[in-house]
């Protein structure tokens, strides 16, 4: 469904997508505590707006700690929203932060925003904070960017956040010290600027004591090869999100299996979890998500050689 430009429109799929409520348990609250109210088209097709996303994102927090819907519904949304500022800044559950953070973004509230990580980085710390709440929120932040749901305004803010927050840890950091450290090169082609993936990946790669050098965005692929040929990596990572065909992407990939044929590419984003460009390069692993980055960082400690996909544990 498309969207206007100041306010999000969400199906009832899609509030259950980001809030973790079902569909089935919305229709219920909505016609035995009238506790939220789809709108509708011209065309009487049901929605939802930005309201009513975070409507339901402060009620899924206060159901999810104990209070009874007939109760919440009794409140106003005033008395709701004050009773989850209480509960997002004492949580340790890994939802209820997701949700708090969500609500910060569309309210392009910085001071909460760092107030609320803040938490998150003290309870958790900054290690465990990437991998269990802030990746998986700014999962959340690309479907909302993908589906329309966010205005760009409201997705640079919180990206720039996040991006400093990343910068900052990785340049102040005090990694461990392991045997046989291996070198990445990081990059995002030309055209490329999206760069929070490349981020997140610096970050795991030198807190478990690897090294890297972070060339970031937009490198052209001579001066790819320039560092390659000065620095010898073990790896290269890069991030494909950036709209373009199919042909192209698989051009890509397959000028640097080529021209890097000694080196393991490590490719992670939107455009190669597409099936049809998971193809027959020897020397080229798909990384689909944090799952398939911590199994990699997590073998790469007991091998010495660089790795090729067969060597990957499913």
């Amino acid at each position: 469904m498309s969207k206007d430009k100041q306010n999000g429109i969400f199906s009832i799929k899609d509030l259950e997508r980001l809030t973790g409520i079902k569909a089935h348990t919305l229709r219920i609250w909505e016609q035995r505590y009238h506790i939220i109210e789809p709108k509708r088209t011209d065309t009487n097709i049901r929605f939802y707006d930005d309201q009513d996303l975070r409507y339901v994102l402060n009620i899924a927090m206060l159901n999810g700690h104990g209070m009874r819907i007939s109760k919440i519904a009794e409140l106003s949304r005033q008395e709701i929203n004050t009773r989850v500022l209480t509960v997002a800044e004492r949580s340790q559950v890994d939802s209820d932060m997701l949700n708090a953070l969500t609500i910060t973004m569309l309210d392009l509230d910085e001071d909460r925003f760092e107030r609320i990580l803040s938490n998150v980085v003290i309870k958790l710390g900054f290690a465990h904070a990437v991998t269990k709440v802030i990746y998986p929120f700014m999962y959340r932040v690309g479907i909302l960017w993908q589906t329309g749901s966010i205005v760009p305004a409201q997705e640079h803010f919180i990206s720039n956040l996040v991006r400093h927050k990343l910068i900052v840890a990785s340049d102040s950091m005090m990694p461990k010290k392991i045997a046989n450290p291996k070198k990445f090169v990081l990059f995002l082609p030309e055209g490329e600027l999206h760069e929070i993936g490349l981020l997140f990946a610096n970050y795991l790669f030198k807190v478990n004591g690897h090294k890297t050098i972070y060339l970031g965005q937009t490198v052209p692929f001579e001066d790819l090869d320039i560092i390659s040929d000065v620095y010898h990596p073990d790896f290269l990572f890069t991030v494909l999100t950036y709209e373009t065909g199919l042909d192209e992407v698989k051009a890509y990939i397959e000028a640097l299996s080529k021209r890097f044929s000694s080196k393991t590419i490590l490719i992670a984003g939107t455009r190669v979890e597409e099936s049809q460009v998971k193809a027959t390069w020897g020397n080229v692993v798909f990384v689909n998500d944090l799952a398939d980055m911590e199994r990699f960082i997590g073998h790469l400690q007991k091998v010495e050689v660089p790795l090729i996909p067969a060597d990957i544990p499913q």
